[in-house]
């Protein structure tokens, strides 16, 4: 159990390191806030965010989905959010018809609207599907938003804000995605709602 152990300490402490350069990065800070006051916008504005991605991403983007149609850190209102992963219907009627790469892009075209958010999950930045529906979100005229690594992002070129984990390890980059996400929820929760005891409306 000894290399065991030590490949889990090891593991824990690359987490840690990741964590702590994400806390110290200005850049992904600040794209954190910029993100969380355009959904807020979108919001206000009677929008709504689109959320997709592959694999582990697909995951995170419902647990996303989730938090903003639920809650995170009190009751309020839920926020209009979708994820585009869940439908398998859909995605396998799209796969079918029309061949993979385009199962996020039928849907953004199909359920997003001018003014909406679409957010775009890659641990690579080069996912096809998401880069397909990337360019599909900004023709018809929402916002794109990308979570993704450090290195070459082909995917940086489709979006309007940009955050990039500071890891090129899968697995630590999808951990600061969700501690990103909690982030941007929790600051729209607090703008949209103010503190618990506000009232349930959107102001």
């Amino acid at each position: 159990m000894g290399d065991s152990n030590d490949m889990v300490e090891a593991h824990f402490r690359r987490s840690c390191e990741t964590l702590d350069r994400a806390a110290q990065d200005a850049g992904l800070k600040a794209a954190i806030y910029a993100i969380a006051e355009r959904i807020t916008r979108s919001f206000r504005d009677g929008g709504k965010l689109l959320i997709a991605g592959n694999g582990g991403s697909a995951a995170d983007a419902q647990h996303i989905a989730g938090e903003f149609l639920s809650r995170l850190n009190f009751d309020r209102s839920p926020l209009p959010a979708i994820a585009l992963t869940t439908d398998t219907s859909v995605l396998t009627a799209i796969g079918n018809d029309y061949g993979f790469d385009r199962a996020f892009e039928r849907q953004v075209r199909g359920l997003g609207r001018q003014g909406d958010v679409f957010l775009a999950i890659s641990t690579s930045g080069r996912s096809p599907n998401v880069l397909t529906a990337l360019r599909a979100a900004r023709e018809i005229g929402l916002t794109t938003v990308g979570f993704t690594g450090d290195g070459q992002r082909d995917m940086s070129a489709d979006c309007d804000y940009c955050l990039a984990a500071p890891s090129s390890e899968t697995p630590l980059i999808q951990q600061i995605h969700i501690v990103a996400a909690h982030a941007i929820c929790g600051l729209v929760e607090q703008a949209l709602f103010g503190n618990p005891a506000a009232k349930f409306a959107i102001q």
